[in-house]
């Protein structure tokens, strides 16, 4: 028995589709979601004094296992939401589950935003907080 396998303009297709698609919602949900937890997490980095996390997962190849987990962890809720809708979609639409297609969509929604963000926004809390800091010495 053959797989049908979409081509590579097949799947650029069913991925542009899906923006207008049922659940399109997810794909301002999820990123808000993961920026919300990127946020939370970036603030506490910052607090702490924690380099940007982005920047650590690359540069730091002895604690990339374990920054990763930790990141994974707290997006966790974030990317079973993802998968869930993403099943939903394709069963509706294609009537069969696109493993590669539910990868790019989960992962691009839900853990992206939160990985390219977190350094950011601890970078902007740490600049805040300092600055906060500055004004409480003058007074």
């Amino acid at each position: 028995m053959m797989m049908n396998i979409p081509s590579i303009t097949e799947m650029g297709s069913e991925l542009i589709g899906r923006l207008h698609g049922p659940f399109a919602f997810r794909f301002v949900l999820q990123p808000l979601m993961a920026s919300i937890f990127a946020i939370r997490y970036g603030v506490k980095d910052a607090r702490e004094g924690k380099p940007a996390y982005f920047w650590s997962v690359v540069a730091h190849p002895a604690e990339r296992r374990e920054l990763l987990r930790e990141g994974w962890g707290h997006v966790l809720r974030v990317v079973i939401l993802g998968v869930v809708m993403e099943v939903l979609y394709e069963i509706i639409v294609f009537k069969a589950i696109r493993p590669l297609q539910l990868v790019l969509v989960v992962l691009g929604l839900a853990f992206v935003p939160y990985l390219l963000l977190r350094g950011p926004i601890n970078r902007i809390a740490r600049h805040w907080i300092g600055s906060g800091k500055q004004r409480k010495k003058a007074a």
